[in-house]
């Protein structure tokens, strides 16, 4: 099967993102770039029953080059993000606070330094109907030097240089955006980091949890 870890990956991460309550239903999706083909997850398969093989694989150009179901509605946006990205991965979600802070916000201010794990502010991409063109440039140009960003009235986006790795955004992604929520539902000003320290978090994290090598 034409890359079958690939499309075992695309299935472990849809059942990752079920099982930390990322999803509802059989909503968001998930890809992995390998060279000029992508395998992503179909549309409207239920992902406890979603096996490898219902997994799809197209060519960079949007040519079907195996698999027999019809791949996610978000195609030309997975594409899109690829062609103008060096990502090697998308996973997008519809979380319950991304979702909800994406309704009232353009960007997600820095209340937290994890948006620098993001790379920095997170934007909101401007609301387009889903499958569309437009919807794929407007999230392509939200994630321009990010590795995440929000759909406006739709859900939330990350992306990686692994399945592993873009996934993981993910939780992080939710995070910021639910205390964000919840400062802002107390009506008091919301603390926010200023460019300097916001650019010194995001030089700390390119460092973190590095180990010196042991002899």
């Amino acid at each position: 099967m034409l890359l079958e870890k690939e499309r075992r990956d695309v299935v472990e991460t849809c059942l990752f993102m079920q099982s930390n309550g990322l999803i509802v239903g059989t909503a968001g999706n998930v890809s992995i770039r390998v060279d000029d083909k992508i395998a992503i997850s179909p549309s409207g398969v239920p992902y406890e029953t979603m096996t490898a093989e219902d997994v799809v694989v197209f060519s960079m150009d949007g040519e079907r080059v195996d698999g027999v179901l019809e791949p996610s509605s978000e195609l030309p946006l997975h594409l899109s993000v690829y062609r103008e990205t060096a990502a090697k991965a998308i996973t997008h979600n519809h979380a319950p606070a991304s979702t909800a802070l994406g309704l009232v916000v353009d960007e997600i201010p820095p209340s937290h330094y994890y948006s620098a794990m993001l790379g920095g502010i997170i934007r909101v991409a401007p609301y387009a109907e889903f499958g569309t063109d437009e919807l794929a440039r407007n999230v392509t140009d939200a994630l321009k030097g990010r590795s995440g960003a929000l759909m406006k009235n739709h859900g939330a986006i990350t992306i990686g240089p692994t399945v592993k790795k873009a996934a993981g955004l993910l939780p992080i992604l939710e995070y910021v955006c639910e205390i964000h929520l919840r400062a802002m539902a107390t009506g008091a000003p919301v603390a926010l980091l200023s460019p300097e320290q916001m650019a010194d978090a995001k030089a700390a994290i390119a460092d973190y949890g590095r180990q010196p090598n042991k002899e």
